[in-house]
């Protein structure tokens, strides 16, 4: 079962008075990305956030798509975000597009017209810029600012007719140009986009600004508490403004919590975008991007995203967390879920020579010692086997245990063998070892006439799949990468890690045939990995290591 954290916070608190002073009788949070790119994991905090508060109290979460811009929007979006918050184990209450809303956030634009709270501009966007001020100096007011109320009213309807190019004209609230918040400073409601919507169509020329849509959506839907990150509170107010002044009946209430940002991680959707753009990663779902579906193809389990959510805690910070954290949790998950075995990533073929030629056998091990009800492997053992490179050196330095000529080690669930010979090609490079097998040191038999200080695991040559590994670094070097900071392009792809993918070819043990995309397994000193889903075609398998065995990460 898992263990949810129900402990209390401060958005909980706010809740509970509210239910409790009857403010409300049923909570209800929503999820409302834009469909501009592919989830990652900070939105996956917005949803656990949204979805578990709601369901704490009983209440409902709906999944919205603000889909008000539709230069940046996409349906492939859509789809791919539907499937990550499933996938995450969250099920909505209502789907709702904030474009299905937008005759009524027009309707809601003609009252604050009616009321004088609303005109239509003639400054180019630049110009708005520059008469908005700054936070030491106030702005100052449009000539179009005094238009009449029957001007903006046909000046409005001239916008919606598609009288004006993009640019010409824009909706702009009439709050206060000297306000020190500079987002009440006649912020823009409405611009033309003579673009195609994923959803309208072309029925509609002019846009509503995420600022005006955003509180009349929750309105809408009767949103109690509109849950958001910190970088919102600014724009508190004018959410406020927007419900009171379109005479909105519903009154939901915004509160801001802290973003998840992670380290050595690029948590911009931007950025992620011309990552993928650019072709410098393989896709939105390629495992080094933070994206749920990356995540998910690398292997991490919605299980240990939830509890590493619960882990980071809710507050107003926005300090980033240590990546290894996310890592932490993932080997908590699996450590008694996946099968151990062993694989060869960098193949070093043994021939054991006095090994009967011809013959073989079936050894046994658990499947998972930690969890025994997972039952027994059999592994097949010859003459010919495999290991890794890294266990022979030829002249190794001081406490080296494993390979070397003359020494003996202990292959995993087998043997003893000792390296008597070596074979090196041309550019010297050792190609082949010749050892000698002890068959009175079978494993699970009790021998005791010797002891030897090393362990190295091994596939049967003759038995084993050819397998691809691919194993993964920080795609981001500079830990000070942090999502907030503006910088140029340049410096940013400046700072991607050209090795952040070592692909290998090696083996795995023949036992590995009924593998399928997205299984996990511990191979033995490498770590976790996951089937491949993308590149495992036919009978070859692809895996992606997950992350390896060991961290100096402690949670604290």
């Amino acid at each position: 079962m898992e263990n949810k954290e129900t402990s209390s916070n401060f958005i909980k608190n706010i809740i509970s008075k509210d239910l409790s002073s009857g403010k409300h009788k049923e909570v209800v949070t929503r999820f409302p990305p834009e469909p501009n790119g592919y989830l990652h994991i900070g939105h996956a905090k917005s949803i656990a956030l949204n979805f578990e508060i709601a369901d704490d109290f009983k209440g409902k979460t709906n999944l919205r798509f603000d889909d008000t811009n539709p230069l940046k929007e996409d349906r492939e979006y859509v789809e791919s975000i539907k499937e990550d918050v499933k996938w995450l184990g969250f099920d909505w209450g209502e789907l709702h597009f904030a474009s299905n809303y937008f005759d009524e956030m027009y309707n809601r634009a003609i009252i604050l017209i009616n009321k004088g709270l609303a005109y239509v501009e003639d400054l180019s966007i630049d110009e708005i810029r520059e008469y908005r001020g700054t936070l030491t100096e106030p702005g100052k007011e449009s000539p179009s600012r005094s238009r009449s109320i029957e001007e903006n009213l046909d000046l409005f309807q001239q916008m919606k007719a598609g009288n004006f190019a993009n640019g010409e004209k824009v909706l702009r609230a009439k709050i206060d140009m000297s306000s020190p918040n500079l987002n009440m400073r006649d912020p823009v409601l409405y611009r033309i986009s003579h673009t195609e919507h994923h959803n309208t169509g072309d029925e509609w020329c002019i846009y509503p600004m995420y600022a005006f849509a955003h509180p009349i959506e929750d309105a809408i839907e009767g949103v109690t508490h509109s849950i958001c990150t910190t970088e919102f509170e600014e724009q508190r107010p004018l959410y406020n403004w927007v419900v009171e002044n379109t005479e909105m009946e519903a009154q939901p209430q915004q509160i801001e919590f802290g973003r998840l940002n992670l380290t050595n991680t690029v948590m911009s959707k931007r950025k992620l975008k011309q990552l993928v753009d650019e072709n410098f990663v393989d896709g939105w779902d390629d495992p080094r991007l933070p994206t749920i579906s990356g995540l998910r193809r690398r292997g991490f389990t919605p299980e240990a995203i939830r509890e590493f959510i619960r882990a980071t805690g809710v507050s107003k910070g926005n300090g980033a967390v240590d990546v290894q954290m996310l890592e932490h949790f993932i080997r908590e998950d699996l450590k008694m879920k996946a099968p151990r075995t062993m694989s060869v990533i960098r193949p070093l073929k043994v021939i054991i020579t006095n090994y009967p030629e011809g013959e073989s056998e079936l050894l046994e091990a658990d499947i998972n010692p930690e969890n025994p009800e997972m039952g027994k492997r059999q592994i097949p053992f010859s003459r010919e086997i495999f290991i890794e490179q890294e266990d022979f050196m030829e002249d190794p330095p001081k406490k080296y245990h494993r390979l070397y000529p003359g020494n003996e080690v202990r292959l995993k669930h087998a043997y003893f063998i000792k390296c008597e010979d070596f074979v090196k090609d041309e550019e010297g490079n050792v190609v082949e070892l010749h050892c000698t097998y002890d068959p009175e040191t079978k494993s699970g038999t009790g021998f005791t006439g010797r002891k030897v200080k090393g362990t190295i695991h091994w596939v049967d040559a003759s038995d084993s799949k050819p397998a691809e590994f691919r194993l993964y670094d920080s795609l981001i070097l500079d830990e000070k990468e942090n999502d907030g900071v503006e910088e140029v392009d340049k410096t940013f792809l400046d700072l991607v890690n050209p090795d952040s993918l070592e692909v290998l070819q090696g083996y795995v043990e023949s036992n590995m045939d009924d593998a399928k995309v997205q299984d996990k397994f511990q191979f033995f000193r490498h770590g976790y990995f996951n089937v491949d889903p993308k590149h495992t075609i036919g009978e070859k398998l692809v895996f992606n290591r997950i992350v390896s065995l060991k961290s100096s990460f402690k949670l604290k």
